[in-house]
């Protein structure tokens, strides 16, 4: 693996691009925000901010050794692991953790680059929406989105049969179907993912 992310690539720019968006809104949270619930059930704005770190912070051997000892349940291991860090480590160090790898090459399994970029994204919404902050860019959304495909999207469990659902604020359309929906790239995200409805899973 690369020692940081190739700026060369588009999609490894927005990743690099999200995070510090999101350190910068982090560092604005008062003490009232960072013990905020999130989108995710269960966490606390901060929770979340663990869960995102956590591959800069946990080897890989460390991880895996946690989901087997978790019977191969993540969720499981990512809620446990994320009340670990958030019991041992304040949330300056967890947000100065985001800071110092605005740029590291991780990837979530057969994920790629694009699945990196819709981690960061998608958990983002988890504090931004739960907490009214400023949203994430309408373009950034639609290359989440178009990378993902229907595998990915049938992974969050949410039927859009019969509906196609149709950004209004950049090129991006969803499903397909006599219902056309339209609403914003970012509440198009969020219904894709469950978000809307609360979901609380934490991939």
């Amino acid at each position: 693996m690369p020692r940081q992310l190739d700026l060369t690539d588009p999609v490894a720019r927005e990743t690099a691009a999200e995070r510090e968006r999101l350190a910068d809104l982090y560092a604005r949270l008062t003490p009232e925000q960072w013990a905020a619930p999130s989108l995710c059930a269960g966490w606390r704005v901060r929770e979340v901010l663990a869960h995102v770190t956590m591959p800069y912070r946990h080897s890989t051997l460390r991880v895996l050794r946690g989901i087997a000892a978790a019977r191969g349940d993540f969720n499981r291991f990512a809620d446990r692991i994320a009340h670990e860090d958030t019991a041992r480590s304040s949330d300056e160090e967890l947000l100065a953790s985001l800071r110092a790898n605005v740029t590291h090459p991780w990837r979530p399994p057969a994920g790629g680059q694009a699945g990196a970029l819709s981690h960061d994204v998608i958990h983002g919404l988890d504090v931004t929406e739960a907490l009214g902050l400023e949203r994430v860019p309408a373009d950034r959304v639609k290359l989440v989105v178009d990378a993902a495909g229907p595998r990915a999207m049938s992974y969050f469990g949410t039927d859009l049969t019969g509906r196609r659902l149709v950004a209004t604020d950049t090129d991006l359309v969803v499903g397909t179907g006599p219902e056309t929906v339209e609403l914003p790239a970012v509440d198009l995200l969020l219904l894709v993912t469950g978000r809307a409805t609360s979901s609380g899973r934490r991939t």
